[in-house]
């Protein structure tokens, strides 16, 4: 069975975005070094946007996911990026209940119970699920979420928009992976313990 899988970048006090929700990558809470961009091209190439693959001359199906699923909110920081589509090399999901219709034939608008698509989805054939993000989806998901990926850096920021902005719920997972980068930033993946 297919997983769903978050893999994002986080800070060490939990947050995913600054205050202003706004798009995090190179930030310097999030600074985008040169291991890390090795690191993302060797393990997971399909997560960079369309422009970045382009520019890394990267070009072909994913090496993990074959489908990413987000938030409104993630995907309104593409649109103001001028990215109707920035995975186009994914089946690519957005959940909303107030956009009424996608800027782009390729991107897929789901108004329903997300938790419910989901296992839809993980029932299918192919490649693992990216949920790429934002907090209050991650939250919405969580009971579907099998694994975690973090990136997580070395920064405190104190507020922002929170790994999982939702009401309390508690779910265990198991460390099964750590990558430490040099510049600082360390991969951690997390399976859900199974009871």
């Amino acid at each position: 069975m297919r997983k769903l899988v978050y893999y994002v970048a986080t800070t060490l006090d939990g947050f995913i975005a600054g205050p202003d929700a706004a798009d995090p990558s190179g930030q310097d809470y999030f600074p985008v070094t040169p291991d890390l961009v090795q690191f993302i091209v060797e393990n997971h190439p399909e997560t960079l946007p369309a422009p970045a693959r382009k520019a890394l001359a990267i070009d072909g199906a994913g090496r993990v996911f074959d489908t990413v699923v987000e938030g409104r909110h993630s995907y309104e920081i593409g649109l103001a990026a001028g990215l109707t589509n920035a995975y186009p090399h994914l089946r690519h999901i957005v959940f909303s209940r107030t956009m009424t219709a996608s800027p782009d034939p390729d991107v897929q608008l789901v108004s329903s119970d997300p938790s419910s698509f989901v296992r839809e989805l993980k029932a299918e054939t192919g490649g693992d699920i990216w949920l790429v993000g934002g907090g209050k989806i991650a939250a919405a998901l969580l009971p579907e979420i099998d694994r975690l990926i973090l990136k997580l850096n070395p920064s405190v920021i104190g507020s922002g928009v929170p790994l999982f902005d939702g009401s309390f719920s508690s779910y265990l997972f198991e460390p099964v992976d750590e990558v430490a980068l040099d510049g600082g930033v360390r991969v951690l993946t997390y399976d859900r313990r199974r009871a």
